[in-house]
């Protein structure tokens, strides 16, 4: 129970890395707002399993690209729980495609929600977070961010924009007593992986020394990790996730 009484905002919590994230902050103790954009079958049973685990929870339709929505979801969840000591922004999509090829709407929306989706919601928890002297902001990058990958120059920018932002945001705040890092997945047992060929998928996993594509749980015991007291002198830092892969 190492977040009992917290109160934590998963953006992206419906599925995969997210859902993983939002119940192990909840087996820990937390009470915790799941946000997703349509998927509202999977968010009403991600609900149900914390709610099963005694823990407040609630669940907000909202897309991250807004930034005056992601506001009211805020506000609304300090006036339901008090607070918010965690933010974990995992929200992100792909629209994969070479650079020669990609739309400008397909850069857009990856940017969009990837990069200017994070500023919009540590915009949004951030004065709050002073305000109490304490926070937990915890950004998912990825590995992409740091190796850049083949038909992924959209997906690439935004992770890279992300840790970035994390490292400029932890400066910003580190007197204040916010803590703020970012985990860098590598290629994680998700929907994003089933979309990659078999054969494509066979290669990476010649190059990953652990042998074994990630968990969305492996993501999510470094967040607990990192959203505990356990890690109160640690900010400003990307924490890769990726059983040894590098490029």
């Amino acid at each position: 129970m190492k977040l009992k009484e917290r109160a934590a905002l998963v953006t992206g919590g419906s599925r995969g890395i997210g859902k993983a994230i939002a119940l192990a902050l909840a087996s820990e103790g937390a009470d915790v707002v799941i946000n997703y954009l349509d998927q509202n079958e999977e968010a009403s049973k991600v609900v149900d399993e914390i709610r099963r685990m005694d823990r407040r929870v609630l669940a907000f339709q909202v897309d991250v690209r807004d930034f005056d929505k992601v506001s009211d979801m805020v506000e609304q969840t300090i006036e339901k729980f008090g607070k918010i000591d965690i933010l974990v922004n995992n929200a992100g999509i792909v629209r994969d495609k070479t650079l020669r090829k990609m739309k400008k709407e397909e850069w857009d929306v990856v940017i969009d929600t990837d990069l200017s989706g994070v500023f919009n919601c540590i915009r949004a928890v951030i004065n709050r977070m002073e305000e109490h002297k304490n926070g937990k902001i915890i950004n998912i990058s990825s590995v992409i961010g740091e190796t850049g990958n083949f038909g992924q120059a959209n997906y690439a920018a935004a992770k890279a924009g992300v840790i970035g932002l994390t490292k400029s945001v932890a400066k910003e705040v580190a007197r204040k007593g916010i803590t703020v890092n970012a985990v860098a997945p590598g290629f994680t047992e998700t929907g994003m992986l089933e979309a990659i060929p078999e054969s494509i998928k066979e290669q990476i996993l010649k190059q990953i020394p652990m042998g074994r594509f990630a968990m969305p749980e492996d993501i999510a015991k470094m967040v607990v990790f990192l959203a505990s007291d356990d890690a109160s002198y640690i900010t400003g830092q990307v924490i890769n996730v990726n059983g040894g892969y590098y490029m």
